[in-house]
């Protein structure tokens, strides 16, 4: 379950990773719109390790597609667009202190742990409703959120879903975990 952190991809894995962000821009056009496939491919190309962290979450089941662009930064913003949370981080605590407060049954890791270690953030709330603005996302399963530290130092976390054709967000202590819970993340490219 934990990723493996790279710092190059084979010509063959980076060809591999292109094809599919492609055929997925091309085939999601709603969710990028007036985003042309050729300025985010010159990105890409010059994206170095950010590449690398764009293939764990590919990877780890996030289908990452572009959802916007951020003016201030310059970067196309991917974002796991996977239907439900990815396979590959399901049944994790939020955080370390989650994870370390546990005194039995812990989890392999934790959501912000793994996701440092792709080189990617946890989506905020708002980012998280910006995303279920452009589809029905975790339907079935929910996905741990970058939580204000307000929040975070009382003990709780931030999950969200989608029921009742409605985005929920909820909390949660930091050290839950269940095997319909994983995390989506955004990398700016």
């Amino acid at each position: 379950m934990s990723a493996k952190p790279k710092t190059n991809l084979t010509a063959a894995e980076r060809r591999d990773l292109l094809a599919i962000l492609e055929a997925r821009f091309t085939k999601n056009e709603g969710r990028h719109k007036g985003i042309r496939w050729e300025d985010v491919l010159a990105k890409l190309e010059k994206a170095g390790a950010k590449l690398c962290s764009l293939h764990q979450m590919e990877e780890t089941g996030g289908e990452p597609d572009v959802i916007g662009f951020d003016p201030e930064t310059g970067a196309y913003l991917f974002v796991d667009c996977s239907p439900q949370s990815p396979k590959g981080r399901m049944s994790l605590c939020y955080d370390r202190e989650g994870l370390e407060s546990r005194k039995e049954h812990r989890p392999a890791n934790s959501a912000m742990d793994l996701a440092a270690e792709m080189g990617v953030s946890l989506l905020t709330e708002d980012e998280y409703r910006r995303l279920q603005d452009l589809g029905d996302f975790d339907t079935k399963t929910s996905s741990w959120l970058k939580t204000p530290d307000d929040v975070r130092k009382l003990g709780g976390a931030l999950f969200g879903d989608r029921r009742f054709g409605r985005t929920f967000i909820y909390h949660n202590g930091a050290q839950s975990y269940y095997s319909g819970r994983g995390f989506r993340t955004v990398l700016g490219i």
